[in-house]
């Protein structure tokens, strides 16, 4: 699921939360003003139940390991300025040098804000704003600069969770019922948060890995014939041109949402989606009724197709094939994964991660898909999918907007070139990764009925960024 009230339409303002907006060319830190506010709750789901929830390997802790090898020096950031990755249509994002980088083992370094080159003041500041509830529910608030963490806060709502439940209509225990603490933000009283739409970007990841090993022969494929077993119409012209680029990127001219349509609609695709027993066909049958790879049009549906293309490819699960080729070479040992009344793992929105193992999908593509000398994902994967292949996911309006590549949000670019990229979920997760700066940002959160006064995603712009301080 989305973190917005419309994905089916670009152009609506809800947009912009999941999403960011861009900021003012050559200022990176520039103030970004934007239309915001919450969207409500899905409700009045029914969804059949997977009980086997698996997690692997052993319980880790998540507190990082201090140590008296704190960083002063900026090698590996100003190593990180002096490398230029081409993208594509000539775009290009600076990638860290894998052989400068700092590794987390079973947990991240630690180090001080003031030690990584970063005004500890300025952090303190919004760390008493998320206190005070400015930015609504967040759960956790992690922040790393090369490599080391310099913020780590944690909150606990579960009370005000509990609370908000009994004053939706839905009660009930299911693993779609968003209100339910149970289930949301964390699993089963795990720290495993709900990332809803981040998962769509890990699952960009493990697509890029089955490309790399030729399970798929590239971007350019057709789309539609992975998918023949469910008695898709080959020669129908638009989904004989579609390619699995257009899929990756949003651009599938599948019918989904209408414009304005929010998630409280019952009949909102991804709501019936979600309350239906054969997602893949449900998702097929929609019509096709633009032509693909000319429209940005944000559609739950399509990443769906894309993590059963995976299975089809490579004939592992999603979540099989994600554990293998990319969790454990990165260190993740635990996660949830939620399971369609089908046996496809939810590729929409269903991952559960800690914040900090969310940390490590954000720092592999920080490192240009490599991993303390292992190469996981290629750099030309990393490349396009953080590239901002539609460069403004709304042209129709008269505001700059986020950019997107490979089912990964890029809010700043300037001439091609990715400042920032971003993985962005329903109800406030937000990872962002500023490669100019060596910096991942993590914000966790679970605001679904409230309009907080500020916006967790622009904290990165207005109150982060800003806090860096120049070299």
């Amino acid at each position: 699921m989305t973190d917005t009230t419309s994905p089916g339409h670009a152009g609506n303002t809800d947009l912009r939360r999941e999403a960011g907006c861009r900021a003012v060319p050559g200022d990176l830190s520039a103030r970004i003003s934007a239309n915001w506010r919450t969207t409500g709750a899905k409700r009045g789901l029914s969804a059949r139940i997977d009980p086997n929830w698996r997690t692997t390997g052993a319980e880790k802790g998540l507190s990082a390991r201090s140590g008296g090898n704190w960083r002063t020096n900026r090698t590996a950031w100003v190593l990180l300025l002096a490398v230029a990755c081409s993208g594509p249509g000539g775009s290009s994002a600076p990638q860290g040098d894998a052989g400068e980088a700092v590794w987390p083992g079973g947990e991240w370094p630690v180090s001080t804000p003031e030690a990584e080159g970063v005004d500890a003041a300025a952090i303190d500041a919004l760390v008493r704003d998320i206190d005070a509830g400015r930015y609504g529910l967040i759960d956790q608030f992690l922040l790393i600069r090369n490599g080391y963490v310099i913020a780590d806060h944690r909150w606990d709502h579960g009370g005000r969770y509990a609370q908000l439940l009994t004053q939706q209509p839905d009660t009930v225990l299911h693993q779609y019922n968003y209100d339910h603490p149970a289930w949301h933000p964390y699993h089963q009283g795990t720290d495993l948060h709900s990332l809803q739409s981040v998962t769509k970007s890990v699952l960009s990841v493990a697509f890029g890995i089955a490309v790399d090993a030729g399970h798929v022969p590239g971007v350019d494929d057709g789309a539609w014939p992975w998918l023949a077993d469910y008695g898709v119409d080959l020669a129908e012209p638009r989904r004989a041109a579609t390619t699995l680029e257009d899929f990756l990127t949003m651009r599938s001219g599948m019918d989904w949402a209408f414009p304005g349509q929010p998630y409280t609609d019952e009949t909102h695709p991804t709501v019936v989606l979600e309350g239906s027993d054969a997602w893949i066909e449900y998702v097929v049958e929609q019509p096709i009724g633009t032509d693909p790879g000319t429209r940005f049009d944000y559609n739950d549906g399509v990443s769906v197709l894309l993590g059963k293309i995976v299975r089809e490819a490579t004939g592992q699960r999603l979540d099989a094939w994600a554990e293998e080729r990319l969790f454990r070479p990165i260190g993740i040992d635990e996660y949830y994964w939620k399971i369609t009344p089908e046996g496809e793992a939810d590729s929409e929105g269903g991952l559960y991660l800690s914040t900090h193992d969310l940390a490590r999908i954000g720092y592999l593509m920080l490192r240009g898909g490599e991993w303390d000398g292992r190469q996981i994902v290629s750099r030309e994967w990393v490349r396009a999918s953080t590239a901002p292949v539609v460069p403004d996911v709304a042209p129709d309006n008269d505001r700059p907007d986020s950019g997107y590549g490979y089912q990964w949000w890029v809010p700043v670019h300037e001439d091609g070139e990715t400042r920032i990229f971003a993985a962005n979920g329903y109800g406030g997760q937000f990872l962002h990764a500023v490669p100019e700066h060596d910096l991942i940002s993590v914000f966790n959160g679970w605001t679904l009925h409230e309009r907080p006064e500020m916006a967790s995603w622009m904290a990165l712009q207005e109150r982060i960024l800003p806090a860096i301080r120049p070299e």
